[in-house]
């Protein structure tokens, strides 16, 4: 592949998962490349930096006087999401909004977690024994990190599967080949943001010990010495970001950390014979996963990076699975080795104030669930082909594991 060969606004280039190869290119040969505007995309892209390599991409993201976030993470953000989600804020209203978030998570609240986690890694695990052959990214992946998300939110057990479902086709729509057309994207999310009202509203007249609760009235201090709550939309918007981001992502890194896995048995073995190693695979499962592709962030002022000059109003693209492959920083960055140390991975956005705020939950979710997964089969293997969804551009996530079809042999 050479340079001219790349475009990443071509959902082909991710069919088959993400184009490690084309990233590949992009480290040996152009660290800081210009992407000429993709065509085909609507809305419409203008062209933009990539940062392919680890160090690049971890300052860009701790520079957020420099490199914004202001315009969105994706480079498809609809302006009027602009300044309004964390994802898209800097400086003190970050702050603010990470600290009223914050205070939703509770001591005790996290406390529970781990129980709970265990308990529904446990019955999803049981469910799928007793299937047999399930379909592994929607019957295990995806049931997890969304019932811990709906447990932590206060969510109703009878309208999960009514909201699981609308999380997907979310998702799904923006994929070319989905049968759900794009234009439902819209539709979707007014749906979800009525339904985070709704909720809030049965919160307010029933309070309960769970994050919804507590953050339809907490406030804190800002710097100017006021006390400051959430607004509606503020409120709507982080149920859609809870929801959409929260859950994608550890399934993405749960459905291809079963991959790994399998196709490399050797490292499949070892974990089984010494479960110890749970904390380090899961780092590498991490690594190897990067489920978030991208963030955009936008140049404040002319700078340079590398020698290369970069003008104020850019768009900079940082992309986490080619930082995870870098050679320059990994041994072996294509080898899937669970007991690789150190993993300083970049999964969860290479530090700076928007570090991801589920990181630990994100972890002990992927842990737990392989724990007792492990613990409960002796054998798992594939029984059909692994496709993807490509979310695209509009997305960071770009591109998602869809279907991994195995079979499950209880101990």
């Amino acid at each position: 592949m050479r340079l001219d060969d790349i475009d990443l606004g071509d959902p082909a280039l991710f069919r088959r998962g993400f184009p490690h190869e084309a990233f590949s290119v992009l480290r040996r040969d152009a660290p800081i490349w210009w992407h000429p505007a993709p065509g085909r995309l609507h809305p419409p892209v203008k062209g933009f930096w990539v940062l392919s390599r680890y160090d690049d991409i971890e300052a860009a993201n701790r520079d957020t006087e420099l490199f914004t976030a202001f315009e969105g993470p994706s480079l498809q953000s609809p302006e009027e999401m602009r300044g309004t989600m964390m994802v898209s804020m800097d400086g003190p209203a970050h702050t603010r909004l990470r600290k009223l978030i914050s205070a939703g998570f509770t001591p005790r609240m996290i406390a529970r977690l781990e129980d709970q986690t265990r308990r529904w890694a446990v019955s999803i695990v049981e469910a799928a024994l007793e299937r047999g052959t399930c379909e592994f990214v929607s019957d295990v992946a995806y049931q997890l990190p969304m019932h811990m998300i709906a447990d932590i939110v206060g969510i109703p057990v009878e309208d999960r599967a009514w909201l699981f479902s609308k999380t997907n086709d979310f998702l799904q729509c923006s994929d070319p080949e989905s049968s759900i057309p794009v234009s439902e994207v819209q539709a979707i999310q007014v749906e979800m943001f009525q339904y985070a009202q709704k909720l809030g509203e049965q919160k307010r007249k029933h309070p309960q010990d769970d994050v919804w609760t507590i953050l339809q009235t907490v406030e804190v201090e800002t710097d100017d010495g006021e006390r400051s709550g959430l607004s509606q939309i503020e409120l709507d918007l982080f149920f859609l970001l809870l929801t959409i981001a929260g859950s994608e992502t550890t399934r993405n890194a749960i459905s291809l950390g079963l991959l790994a896995l399998l196709e490399h048995p050797d490292q499949l073995a070892s974990l089984r014979r010494d479960p110890t190693q749970m904390s380090s695979a899961t780092e590498e499962i991490l690594r190897w996963s990067s489920p978030v592709a991208y963030f955009r962030r936008t140049a404040s002022r002319d700078t340079e990076m590398r020698g290369v000059p970069i003008q104020a109003g850019d768009s900079v693209t940082l992309w986490y699975p080619s930082g995870n492959r870098d050679e320059q920083i990994f041994d072996a960055p294509f080898r899937f080795d669970i007991a690789r140390s150190p993993n300083y991975q970049q999964a969860f956005g290479g530090g700076g104030p928007h570090f991801c705020l589920g990181a630990n939950l994100a972890r002990r979710e992927i842990s737990i669930l392989f724990e007792e997964l492990l613990a409960r089969t002796d054998d798992i293997a594939l029984v059909g082909d692994v496709t993807y969804s490509v979310q695209g551009l509009a997305n960071p996530i770009v591109v998602s594991a869809k279907e991994l079809p195995v079979r499950l042999q209880s101990r």
